[in-house]
């Protein structure tokens, strides 16, 4: 199985959307959020996503397509 640190980058009109959710159904990969950041205009949210590596980037790819910024993440993210 392999594992990714990524941070998504919303904009204001999918704040509200269940896209960590669909991710985790639509792609059989488990999300946990490390740290999040949502306000009224924007919001991020660094996850961990463990699973099959190709299900992984399919997943990527498909929040990506739905609008979201994808970034990769270096380092413990909980200790800074």
């Amino acid at each position: 199985m392999a594992k990714q640190r990524i941070k998504f980058t919303f904009p204001q009109e999918l704040i509200t959307t269940p896209v960590i959710y669909e991710l985790g159904i639509r792609f059989s990969v488990v999300t946990n959020v490390r740290r999040a950041d949502v306000r009224e205009g924007v919001g991020w949210v660094i996850l961990e996503i463990e699973g099959d590596e190709s299900q992984i980037q399919n997943g990527l790819d498909w929040v990506t397509e739905m609008g979201v910024r994808v970034d990769s993440v270096g380092g413990d993210i909980v200790e800074g």
